[in-house]
């Protein structure tokens, strides 16, 4: 056993690592997680605090019945306000003060329509250095009905 003290030690070495782990995360880990599986059960009372920050697209079809009219039979039907516009909780709380900035379309369009081979091949997809001169998306498509030129 006398050749065998260094695996010993090795050992003991790996015990001790093991449970200043457990100790470390027995303080690190918070008590209410694991409550609703890898999540910790505080997480929902803290998201609920948060303020609102978007609206939902039954508050911009209130005021927008032209852009509803304007979308109908298009491929953005189905595309939410906020997806392109931004969060407009505090627009539709007081249409007066908050004025939202009209996206660039240059750029938006693109989050969802730059060439990428993850996407479904049915899917438009343009790559902006063959498609539009570089220009603005809206020179040529309108954004709420972009089948129509």
């Amino acid at each position: 056993m006398k050749e065998g003290r260094h695996l010993v030690r090795a050992a003991l070495l790996f015990v001790a690592g093991i449970a200043a782990f457990l100790v470390i995360r027995g303080f690190m880990v918070p008590k209410d997680f694991g409550v609703l599986g890898h999540y910790r059960l505080g997480a929902l009372a803290d998201a609920a605090a948060r303020p609102v920050s978007f609206a939902g697209r039954a508050a911009c079809e209130e005021c927008h019945s032209d852009v509803v009219d304007a979308r109908k039979g298009s491929k953005h039907a189905g595309v939410n306000c906020e997806a392109c516009h931004g969060p407009l909780a505090a627009h539709a709380a007081d249409p007066t003060t908050a004025k939202p900035a009209l996206p660039d379309s240059k750029t938006i369009c693109l989050v969802c329509h730059l060439t990428n081979v993850a996407r479904p091949a049915k899917f438009p997809q343009v790559d902006p250095k063959d498609h539009g001169d570089g220009g603005a998306c809206g020179s040529c498509h309108k954004p709420h009905h972009p089948e129509l030129v």
